[in-house]
């Protein structure tokens, strides 16, 4: 039997009140919030995610760099990316990922060199090679054993750091690597192909990258070009291709249902170049809703408190898929939220923005875990 690092779970309970604090560590995987010391003289604080297995190590290591979302990087939201974390884990791998300078709780400053993708790139890694050095001095990491990954601009980071060289570093996983910068005279398709033609000369690590069909930044014949600028110039790269994901492949790896995508050329890459691949802890999944048979789940006029812009959303949060959440109140007020991490949590957050009522969900999924009464499925609702 696997060592289990959560014992005792049941059906979750999913009528607490919500709110709009960040998403609480997960006691599973022995989640922790630090600061790594990065920068000239060390003087920036880089907020860093850490993962690992019970015990004291040392443990392989993933070290991941995160994408950028829209907008001011300080807005950015600390990134988990854990259904990943959770895979790396049950491997027995210690996670460390990093929000680079600029982004979340990070000191320092965001780095943009606009159209010039290859400055992009070695900006961005120069926080993940801080990173990386840090970890090698925790007495819980295996300083022979390290994977470095990265998603979206994590992962033109990840691919930049894999020039430098990096003793213990076997691979490189790529997930939808790149960088778009839509600037009036940038064409930064082809700036990209031209940063990654030089990436591939330098480097030597061998690299995985994942890319799938509807990726919105990134599509099948740009990810050739990105890949074929890297292999002819020298780059060691294996190019998996698949198909659709959902509405955006570019959301794969944050996304519950794309481990099934991601895992099996993961497991086979990480096989390749002499990392663990069988499972050695049982991380258990987190507990299923609790499914109240309130009413059929895709019953709108049944859903509580609503006026008719609440059902209006509700009819909308059906068209997504699962993983998602409905929250109400008894205010009139309402949130939700689809893939990613927690919508759970993220429902109860945005329901509980609106309202002074606590908030409680109504829907999980395609599962209905409402409690309370039926007084309130016909009244019309004040806030929305």
């Amino acid at each position: 039997m696997l060592p289990s690092l959560l014992l005792g779970l049941s059906c979750l309970s999913l009528h607490a009140q919500a709110s709009t604090l960040p998403l609480p560590l997960d006691a599973r995987l022995n989640e922790q919030v630090i600061l790594v010391p990065a920068g000239d003289g060390r003087r920036e604080a880089l907020q860093t995610t850490l993962f690992r297995p019970s015990g004291p190590g040392p443990f392989p290591l993933l070290l991941m760099n995160h994408g950028k979302s829209a907008g001011p990087a300080r807005l950015q939201q600390r990134e988990r990316f854990i259904y990943m974390a959770t895979e790396f884990v049950r491997r027995g791998y210690a996670v460390m990922l990093p929000m680079r300078a600029g982004y979340a709780q990070s000191t320092g400053a965001y780095r943009d060199a606009g159209c010039d993708m290859l400055a992009n790139a070695q900006g961005q890694a120069r926080d993940a090679l801080d990173a990386l050095a840090y970890a090698r001095r925790q007495s819980w990491v295996d300083p022979a054993r390290i994977v470095v990954a990265g998603q979206s601009y994590g992962g033109m980071a990840a691919l930049a750091l894999a020039t430098r060289a990096l003793p213990g570093v076997r691979g490189v996983l790529n997930f939808a690597g790149g960088l778009r910068v839509d600037a009036p005279g940038c064409d930064w398709p082809s700036a990209l192909a031209r940063a990654f033609a030089t990436l591939g000369a330098y480097s030597r690590i061998p690299s995985l990258w994942l890319y799938g069909a509807n990726d919105s930044y990134f599509g099948p014949a740009l990810a050739r070009r990105l890949f074929n600028s890297y292999r002819g110039s020298g780059g060691k790269g294996e190019l998996v291709a698949y198909g659709p994901f959902k509405r955006d492949a570019h959301l794969t790896l944050g996304s519950r249902d794309g481990v099934a995508v991601w895992l099996p050329a993961t497991e086979r890459f990480l096989q390749k170049i002499g990392m663990p691949v069988r499972q050695v802890y049982a991380v258990a999944d987190p507990p299923p809703p609790c499914e109240t048979h309130f009413a059929p789940f895709d019953d709108i006029a049944a859903v509580p408190y609503l006026a008719e812009p609440g059902r209006a959303a509700y009819r909308v949060f059906l068209d997504n898929t699962a993983p998602r959440a409905f929250a109400v109140s008894a205010s009139g007020a309402w949130g939700w939220a689809a893939e990613g991490e927690s919508p759970d949590v993220r429902a109860l957050a945005s329901c509980q923005q609106r309202s002074s009522a606590p908030c409680q969900l109504y829907s999980v999924d395609e599962s209905v875990v409402w409690t309370g009464n039926r007084s309130g499925a016909s009244a019309a609702g004040g806030a929305e």
